[in-house]
């Protein structure tokens, strides 16, 4: 069942492939026309859900060029620009970007489960395990949860910091996914260790030696888990796409699932769009927060209330958030949310738009943004061709 908004999502991955790998957007614009970390592996991980030969052959091609740009450090580029001879990698712009390194992992162990595949997993093994020794080491105090520097992941303009619920989700997913070939005791018992203390320190009512009981106290944790904390407390927005990945890894017991579910379907409900805005309720200019974001962006500020990362509403977003929906026996939820994917994504004559301002339905950022197309592609095919990742 090939629709033609599911057709306009493939045509737009195929522009944006180059021989380096998936591009952020099909648009002229040098700060997207790079191979990047998280766009590239979410467009990948489309790729392998559409099964076209040519879209897995450019997934392969972007875990290739960000292996090869590795930091001797560990560092997975957070984006390559290849020119000619001429190659420029970033590993993050105000801030390094952790994303890069879990994303990495999860493509490389995605891409060999889609090809049943384990000689291409030893390819990269050496790339892998810098990259969990990295993760290590982001620790700092070996407690189990990455501390992330303020724009340290795709919300590289938002007020998350500390230990953000975001990135220790895809740590998990990448260890589980890395696991699935190893078969490491070690490993199986870092990702027991990690998940404890995500109940520990992200959900409500719970048992255990907190990282900070006074600010734990404080948040009053109730129908979802916090997108992050810090030394000077919890910051307590909902991350639609943390607590997405948290229902796709069915992190959290089950009463704490059916209130993420719960909480999220009446906030998309009530929404113009009927999509999961990315952060909610937006930061405002009385707000405390405000003095995060005012400053914190390299071009533009972009974060006003309602749009990018402060409530604005991602396709790419809610593709995860349909995979959650169907992972929780929620079909019919996660065809409306494709739906409404769709019918954003076709704004302006399929001009796939980076995200849209929730409140007023205005499109916002880069037009033609591949991982726009991705969620379309993840979410058609999950939902009609029975199509399963790695998780």
């Amino acid at each position: 069942m090939k629709n033609i908004d599911y057709k306009k999502a493939i045509e737009l991955l195929q522009n944006a492939s180059s021989k380096e790998g998936f591009l952020a957007s099909a648009q002229n614009i040098s700060n997207y026309k790079r191979v990047w970390a998280r766009d590239g592996v979410i467009c990948g991980l489309a790729a392998l859900a559409s099964a076209d030969e040519k879209l897995i052959e450019t997934f392969g091609n972007t875990l290739e060029t960000l292996a090869k740009n590795q930091h001797y450090n560990g560092t997975i580029p957070s984006n390559v620009m290849t020119d000619g001879d001429v190659v420029e990698v970033s590993y993050g712009g105000l801030a390094g970007r952790v994303d890069a390194v879990t994303w990495f992992i999860i493509g490389v162990c995605q891409y060999a489960f889609y090809k049943k595949d384990e000689v291409f997993i030893r390819k990269y093994d050496s790339n892998i395990q810098k990259c969990l020794q990295l993760l290590e080491a982001w620790e700092f105090n070996n407690k189990h949860l990455l501390y992330v520097p303020l724009s340290g992941n795709w919300a590289d303009e938002y007020i998350t910091d500390g230990y953000v619920l975001y990135d220790q989700l895809l740590r998990v997913w990448a260890l589980k996914s890395y696991n699935y070939f190893c078969k490491s005791d070690l490993i199986a018992s870092k990702i027991e260790q990690i998940t404890q203390q995500l109940a520990i320190n992200f959900c409500p009512d719970s048992v255990g030696e907190k990282y900070h009981e006074r600010a734990y106290k404080e948040a009053n944790i109730q129908n979802f888990m916090p997108c992050s904390f810090s030394p000077a407390g919890y910051k307590m927005q909902f991350d639609a796409f943390a607590n997405s990945l948290a229902l796709l890894l069915n992190i959290g017991t089950t009463a704490l699932q059916e209130n993420i579910l719960s909480y999220s379907l009446v906030l998309k409900n009530k929404m113009p769009l009927k999509l999961l805005p990315a952060f909610w309720p937006p930061i405002k200019e009385n707000d405390v927060d405000w003095n995060l974001l005012k400053n914190n962006y390299k071009y533009e500020f972009r974060n006003f209330p309602n749009e990018f990362h402060n409530g604005g509403s991602w396709s790419m977003v809610n593709g995860f958030y349909g995979l959650a929906l169907l992972n929780s026996t929620k079909k019919e939820e996660a065809i409306e949310i494709l739906e409404a994917i769709n019918a954003i994504n076709k704004i302006e004559n399929y001009s796939f738009y980076e995200n849209f301002n929730s409140k007023t339905q205005l499109p916002n950022g880069v037009s033609y943004c591949a991982w726009s197309a991705a969620a379309t592609v993840m979410l058609h095919q999950s939902i009609y061709s029975d199509f399963k990742y790695l998780v």
